[in-house]
């Protein structure tokens, strides 16, 4: 609401109810355990020192998060049962408070910008939409934005308004006393990815690797001196997948994936269930709005190559050259160096100049990867490496049945010799039962779709590759 953004609000001295919170109140959060998941959902668990009467009270819980799931709150207390529990979301603000006001009596303060004369007036609130509207006496008025020196004064805070969220369970216990209480919940806006880099030593053929986890908080509300578990998975959440339905063609990827082999490897790490647990070594404080970066991973002088690689989707004419995608390869192995699963998240490589400076040369996503897996990761489009593909004849011999001959045309402006990995995908198009019938070097197979030849280019040169291919369409 504009109107309020330049309008002073403010309450009369001593008029606060007793049930109104402090704003300035310390945190009420008791020992804190927070189990944050990949996709930005999390479990707390918050053990509170309470002082029970006996029989049934109403106990407030403030410095809840503000996304808090309250169908998940489970409540533990030795000698006490949960009648009721209420979740208050309702945050006091200007526009709430004048929100809640409407229909009672507020005292707007005036001062004349001319003599610094103080004027006061009690006027009842009769709406807030999109704007303050007033009866002061038998007149209507508007509270306006116009730059005048004014305030809203209000007799009382309304009592569903909380100066945090607040969780309110009502309890019947059977005797007096201060016992401990364990409040636990899921929540979103709580959440964690990975954040690798990774220096690349293209002379030596290795890469140095950081590890960092990203903690985000979005919750509205800090957690102090949390003890921390990652969990590396993302839990079911109840969605209902459409993956597999049958009858509906999807089509092939033009390209590998990054994730080129899995891994049967097992990390050293403590699991649960399907997933790793990544457990920070200290309590934390996870303030609200904040980015927060640990390390979990570091290791050094891990086997890498640089290739290129191109796909082609099906026999076409190429109007001009292309460039290769500029690929980093490299396992998550015990043995290739990293020994360790890696969480989902984004992996950016730098590399030294002539002056040693690392500098940034690209980066790519890959996901939950078990350790002992094989990973080409593209960096960027190489600046020297090009393909060009050529349809030379294609001719039907037999009803339904096609020859297609292909010139691959493979360039290096590099003072070095390259490999680049050419792949001809499009061959098992419906019911294509595409046949390789003559090749200048032989190629592999990938899979019913596709063929690759592993070339190498020499320094300041080209190589042409050709293949005839015999297809049903």
């Amino acid at each position: 609401m504009r109107a309020l953004t330049a309008i002073g609000l403010a309450l009369i001295a001593g008029a606060v109810p007793a049930a109104a919170q402090d704003p300035a109140a310390a945190n009420a959060q008791g020992q804190l355990s927070v189990t944050i998941y990949n996709g930005g959902q999390a479990l707390v668990q918050d053990i509170r020192q309470i002082a029970f009467p006996a029989g049934r009270s109403r106990q407030e819980f403030p410095d809840v998060s503000a996304q808090i799931r309250p169908q998940t709150v489970s409540f533990a207390a030795d000698g006490t049962a949960i009648v009721e529990q209420n979740f208050d979301y309702d945050l006091l603000s200007p526009n709430a408070l004048m929100q809640k006001a409407v229909g009672e009596t507020v005292t707007l303060l005036r001062i004349n910008p001319a003599t610094g004369v103080e004027t006061r007036e009690r006027a009842k609130v009769l709406a807030v939409n999109g704007g303050v509207v007033l009866q002061i006496g038998a007149r209507i008025e508007i509270l306006r934005d116009d730059g005048l020196p004014v305030r809203v004064i209000f007799d009382k805070i309304p009592p569903n308004l909380r100066a945090k969220p607040t969780l309110s369970i009502t309890v019947d216990s059977k005797g007096a006393g201060t016992r401990a209480a364990t409040l636990s919940y899921l929540t979103g806006g709580l959440g964690w990815s990975a954040d690798y880099v990774s220096l690349y030593d293209e002379k030596a053929g290795t890469i140095d690797v950081q590890g960092w986890v990203t903690l985000t908080n979005n919750t509205g509300t800090t957690f102090d001196n949390a003890k921390t578990l990652l969990v590396a998975g993302s839990p079911s959440a109840g969605g209902i997948s459409s993956y597999g339905q049958p009858g509906r063609y999807r089509p092939q990827p033009a390209g590998p994936g990054n994730l080129r082999r899995a891994g049967t490897e097992t990390a050293p790490r403590e699991q649960l269930g399907d997933y790793y647990l990544y457990p920070l070594s200290e309590r934390t404080t996870i303030a609200n709005a904040q980015t927060k970066q640990v390390s979990f991973l570091d290791v050094a002088k891990v086997p890498a190559q640089k290739i290129y690689e191109f796909t082609l989707g099906g026999f076409n004419n190429m109007t001009e050259p292309m460039s290769a995608a500029s690929v980093i390869k490299f396992s998550s192995s015990r043995e290739g160096g990293m020994g360790d699963a890696l969480p989902a998240g984004t992996v950016r490589f730098y590399q030294r100049d002539l002056r040693g400076d690392p500098q940034f040369i690209g980066e790519n996503q890959i996901g939950h990867t078990p350790m002992g897996s094989e990973l080409g990761l593209k960096t960027g489009d190489a600046f020297d490496v090009k393909v060009k593909a050529t349809v030379v004849e294609r001719k039907e011999i037999a009803p339904w049945r096609w020859r297609s001959s292909m010139s691959y045309l493979l360039t290096n402006a590099r003072p070095q010799p390259v490999t680049l990995d050419l792949r001809q995908r499009g061959l098992d198009w419906y019911w294509a039962e595409t046949k390789v019938i003559t090749e200048s070097q032989k190629s592999e197979r990938l899979d019913a779709d596709g063929v690759q030849w592993r070339v190498t280019v020499p320094a300041n040169g080209e190589t042409t590759i050709t293949a005839t291919f015999e297809t049903r369409y």
